[in-house]
């Protein structure tokens, strides 16, 4: 959205000694590159070569499940005395949080710059996520990764890759970037997860059928039991954490911690501490009802929350969701399909509009659907509210969409928005 060669002038006034730039527009005796970026990584690499020996950095990436498998990893080995850092859609946290981030994944000298305050801060490992615009952006530059991780793969960001295969390839690019160690661990539950499966690497797999294998599922709204077995030995497991995907998510960072030297039985031990990240199926209980906020975006994301809300429906589902403006197109009418078919009540809202239009949005949603058990209000406030009216006893009310965000983007806008303190405010 912008250039940076428009503020030459302006570093120049304000004493900058050095102008490194791909194009001279001005004439001046300045360093001329071919590719600004490369320079930087290089640049960053040379500096900072020493330092990177000194942290352990872990690269999570797949469609959904990046956010709360790595903040599970930041919070058990903390919990078990290994100091790490985490870096994603949530912020910056190191023991606690930091900052927020515009990107799930930061650009290259932002990411050098967070690691070199980890190190100073005695972090010996760096969980990080890592977006597929990342990863084709080169927003990770030269960054080796001593464990690489592979969640899921299932359509999202199709307006920017194109087509299933490109954004397939950009998800592999992570694991061609791993350290001497090579250690990928992979859902081999997924239907895409042979792909990531690198001859170069050594490759764990994880899920039903995998090296860490799970089975038995006890699920309810508050609790997830299940086993686990590795190396012919099962442990019986119990996280207040519900739904199926969030034992893929717990499984990821217990991997992690046992292959960074940690006893399955001592993971096991702190995982009752465990705390789900802000926005992921964050419930609020109002008189006899469940109000539920999630970050869920995607079609997959949707469907899974729902169909693992189905699970402990006693009374009516009611929805609220949007769809992001100057997104993927193709994906709204799924969204609307899956949203109406699992709901009893479904109100269609805005979701960070942008530069496009929001009814044009909302027809893209209802366009072709055959269920009409739907309502239209554009103010996400007034959604809620109306949402909030429908709840009797025993009803849950999913706020889809937003999760942890605190903000609608409207144009070029950031307007302050939180679903969380909205509920609130109307529950109190």
């Amino acid at each position: 959205n912008n250039d940076g060669h428009k503020y030459i002038l302006d570093a120049i006034k304000n004493g900058a000694k050095k102008i490194i730039v791909e194009k001279n527009k001005f004439n001046l005796k300045i360093k001329y590159v071919d590719d600004t970026r490369k320079y930087l990584e290089n640049k960053l690499n040379k500096i900072y070569k020493k330092k990177m020996k000194m942290i352990k950095l872990i690269g999570i990436t797949g469609t959904n499940g990046k956010t709360t498998s790595s903040f599970f990893t930041y919070q058990l080995l903390n919990k078990l005395n290994i100091k790490c850092a985490y870096i994603g859609t949530i912020g910056f946290y190191i023991d606690s949080k930091i900052k927020d981030l515009s990107n799930t994944t930061p650009d290259i000298f932002d990411l050098y710059e967070m690691i070199d305050i980890s190190i100073k801060n005695g972090c010996k490992v760096i969980v990080m996520e890592v977006s597929s615009q990342a990863l084709y952006y080169k927003r990770i530059g030269k960054l080796k990764f001593d464990i690489g991780v592979f969640t899921n793969l299932t359509e999202e960001h199709l307006d920017f890759h194109k087509t299933m295969d490109n954004y397939l390839n950009t998800k592999l690019m992570l694991f061609n970037n791993l350290r001497k160690s090579k250690l990928a661990i992979i859902n081999s539950d997924d239907k895409y997860y042979k792909y990531f499966i690198n001859k170069k690497n050594t490759n764990i797999l994880f899920g039903i059928n995998g090296d860490y294998k799970i089975s038995n599922f006890d699920l309810s709204i508050n609790n997830s039991k299940f086993d686990l077995t590795y190396k012919n030995k099962t442990y019986n497991i119990s996280i207040n954490i519900p739904n199926i995907y969030n034992i893929y998510n717990y499984l990821i960072s217990l991997i992690i911690c046992n292959k960074l030297g940690i006893d399955i039985s001592n993971i096991v031990e702190v995982s009752k501490y465990l705390k789900i990240p802000k926005g992921r199926f964050e419930i609020i209980n109002y008189k006899k009802n469940s109000i539920i906020i999630d970050y869920a975006h995607t079609p997959d994301g949707v469907l899974n929350v729902l169909l693992n809300t189905l699970k402990y429906k006693k009374n009516n589902i009611y929805t609220i969701i949007g769809c992001g403006g100057n997104r993927d197109i193709l994906k709204r009418s799924k969204i609307g399909y899956i949203c109406c078919k699992y709901s009893n009540k479904v109100i269609f809202t805005n979701d960070n509009p942008r530069y496009e239009d929001e009814n044009k949005i909302i027809k893209d949603i209802i366009e072709d659907l055959k269920y009409n058990n739907y309502d239209v209000i554009l103010d996400r406030k007034k959604a809620i509210e109306k949402g909030i009216s429908f709840l009797k006893k025993n009803d849950i009310l999913l706020i889809l969409g937003k999760g942890h965000e605190e903000y609608q983007i409207i144009k070029d806008k950031k307007i302050y928005f939180s679903d969380y303190k909205v509920v609130k405010e109307l529950t109190k």
